[in-house]
């Protein structure tokens, strides 16, 4: 229990920034409206699932959701799951959301790790959006065609997002590091009639053509009808290279202002994919109205989101957290985007950033605070990061050490938010609550209109403290309208429905706190079962990283002698032999922080550890490696030749 039993916040806001929060108006706001006090945000958790229309009524209302025709039930079917019906009636465009303001406060900035910089005012935005969606209206884009994106994390994403979602056409991205084949794993199912593509990338110092792969995706993307092609690499890039490409320049057309469709709240925007290394990605359908009314929802209440905020997030366009950045603009904020190396020239480029852009929210994936954290970079001892009020990580479990390198090594007055969902519901299940302290090693708290529980094997919630499967109990606005070329809904049942009736079972491994939030010990699909005792891996992963000598390591469970015994695979520090002394450490270190049974059976040196695109650790593909099993979707990984340091390995024989 010593991972959900700190008595004392490492953080907590003063009585002003609560006094401030958007959180505060809104809970101030319902309570007028409602007759009900809250006396903490338990209470108000709890009213907000208990009374789920109302709730969710109540967040369009203080978020400013903009209809065009008003609905005339805000949930129907709400004991179904998948069934329910949300804001049935209503309609709206998802891209006249992010586009309501128009002056000429900053919209866009755009970074990269060469130095580039570019600036958008929302002003500019709209006309930019204005004269690319006329441009796909005269391709012939309408509603419900799939408009592709392969592009870097730059302003041309976001423009030609935006146009595709104003017609009402299903936008759908990845990022240029994809190999070719994980590009047409992903959009031969959906078949795009236009794909938006940059001619290339810098990398880690690094410069990548991407005219090659773009001459081979025009030949083999079923269904595609032109690739749009803008220079970031050069300034006049080889258009005649790659078949049915032209211009962006070209492209585009001359209308000034955006005929926005009025579309049902559930019209498809986005599809999103599994990460695949289980097999096919899976194409993941999200609808305009529940994706936008969560985003909000997570962005003004959860993050304090609000007009004069700049926001930021390490991502790639093939990143959920990319979609989910991007709506910042429907609150007014200025979004920060980021291509390139987040340690080019240095660890420092990022937090320099931050003082440079005035950043206020500071997003990444847990893994790269772990990285700055092994080059023993200290942010606060090169920057001032005044403006900084929230650090945001997710992509997978944050370690309690790394919660104490934020505050000893970043800053001391800042809100780590330690937050958890995923592509499947394009947001959250935890996260922040600026109204509320910062516990070492947990999410702050459930989301609002979340009702997420912790389950056994047999169905039944477990109290706070046990571990168990992360479930959601009842219905959620951005639950996905289905999955693509499943007319049946039996890969949408099977993907979360299969395990309990009528309940989602995320694949988390999980523990609710006494402090009302949560700790996730990595996937349940992953879980190790030694003596037929669940353990997560983050569990181990905590305890290792507290050895200096490795600098990253994954954890499996191995089929062994009709039992599974545990493997843990590290990383080694330059310069240091993993010898019997150092595994004996690693041992005790487990034995005593953990229990006996957490103890790794074999600990193995590798060079590297694979992971998927958005920085996740793998431990089904090295699983499957060490047992001889295939590994399906290869291109899912950000470094598949990893996984070949796994196979037959001489210490597991």
């Amino acid at each position: 229990m010593s991972d959900l039993s700190d008595l004392q916040p490492i953080w907590s806001p003063n009585k002003a920034r609560r006094a401030a929060a958007n959180l505060r108006q809104f809970q101030s706001g319902v309570e007028t409206r409602t007759g009900l006090t809250f006396a903490d945000y338990s209470a108000l958790h709890r009213w907000s699932i208990e009374c789920p229309a109302l709730f969710w009524a109540e967040v369009a209302d203080f978020c400013d959701l903009q209809f065009d025709v008003e609905c005339t039930d805000v949930l129907v079917d709400a004991d179904r799951m998948p069934g329910a019906s949300w804001f049935v009636g209503a309609q709206l465009n998802f891209a006249a959301n992010l586009l309501k303001f128009r002056d000429e406060r900053p919209a866009i900035i755009f970074r990269d790790e060469n130095g580039r910089r570019t600036e958008l005012s929302y002003a500019e935005l709209y006309q930019q959006v204005a004269v690319l969606a006329d441009g796909l209206r005269r391709a012939g884009v309408v509603a419900g065609d799939r408009v592709a994106g392969f592009t870097p994390n730059c302003p041309q994403a976001v423009i030609a997002m935006l146009a595709a979602t104003s017609i009402g056409a299903i936008w759908s991205s990845c990022s240029p590091d994809f190999g070719v084949n994980g590009v047409l794993d992903r959009f031969n199912q959906i078949q795009p009639k236009i794909l938006f593509a940059a001619d290339g990338y810098h990398y880690g110092g690094k410069r990548i053509d991407c005219m090659p792969i773009l001459a081979e995706l025009g030949q083999r993307i079923d269904g595609l009808e032109h690739i749009v092609i803008f220079p970031f690499l050069v300034d006049t890039p080889a258009f005649d290279s790659v078949f049915g490409s032209m211009p962006w320049s070209e492209f585009v057309g001359s209308a000034q202002d955006i005929d926005f469709a009025s579309l049902p709240f559930a019209h498809p925007i986005y599809v999103m994919y599994s990460s695949g290394t289980t097999g096919k990605p899976k194409c993941i359908v999200h609808g305009a109205g529940g994706t936008l009314l969560q985003h909000l929802k997570e962005h003004q209440l959860h993050s304090d989101l609000g007009r004069d905020d700049r926001i930021f997030f390490f991502t790639t366009c093939g990143w959920m957290m990319w979609n989910w950045l991007v709506s910042g603009l429907a609150t007014g904020a200025t979004i920060v985007l980021y291509d390139g190396s987040p340690f080019e020239p240095g660890p420092g480029l990022l937090w320099r950033m931050v003082d440079e852009e005035g950043i206020t929210i500071f997003g990444t994936g847990a893994k790269y605070l772990t990285s700055i954290e092994q080059s023993e970079f200290k942010p606060r001892e090169q920057c001032s990061l005044d403006t900084l009020r929230a650090i945001q990580s997710t992509g997978s479990p944050l370690a309690p050490t790394s919660f104490d390198y934020v505050y000893t090594a970043i800053k001391a007055d800042v809100a780590l938010q330690s937050i958890a969902g995923g592509t499947d519901l394009l947001g959250c299940f935890a996260l922040g609550n600026p109204m509320g302290p910062v516990y070492r090693g947990e999410l702050q708290c459930l989301g609002l209109g979340m009702a997420v529980a912790i389950y056994a094997d047999d169905g039944y919630a477990l109290p706070i403290g046990e571990k168990g499967e992360l479930v959601c109990t009842q219905p959620f606005p951005s639950m996905p309208v289905g999955f693509w070329n499943d007319p049946q809904g039996e890969k949408y049942h099977a993907a979360y429905f299969e395990r309990y009736a009528n309940i989602w079972a995320h694949g988390d491994y999980a523990a609710l706190t006494e402090h009302g939030g949560l700790v996730i010990y990595g996937r349940s699909d992953a879980t190790l079962n030694p003596g037929g005792v669940r353990i997560g891996t983050a569990e181990i992963y905590r305890q290792v990283e507290k050895v200096n000598e490795i600098i990253d390591c994954v954890v499996i469970g191995q089929s062994w002698q009709d039992d599974t015994r545990i493997i843990l695979f590290v990383v080694l520090r330059a310069g240091t032999e993993l010898d019997q002394l150092l595994c004996e450490r690693i041992r005790k270190i487990i034995r005593d922080n953990a229990s006996p049974r957490h103890v790794p059976a074999r600990i193995c040196a590798v060079p590297d550890i694979p992971r998927t695109r958005s920085g996740k650790i793998v431990e089904l593909a090295v699983r499957a490696v060490v047992q001889g099993e295939p590994v399906r979707n290869i291109e899912a990984l950000a470094n598949p030749e990893a996984l070949e340091f796994y196979r037959d390995h001489p210490d597991l024989h």
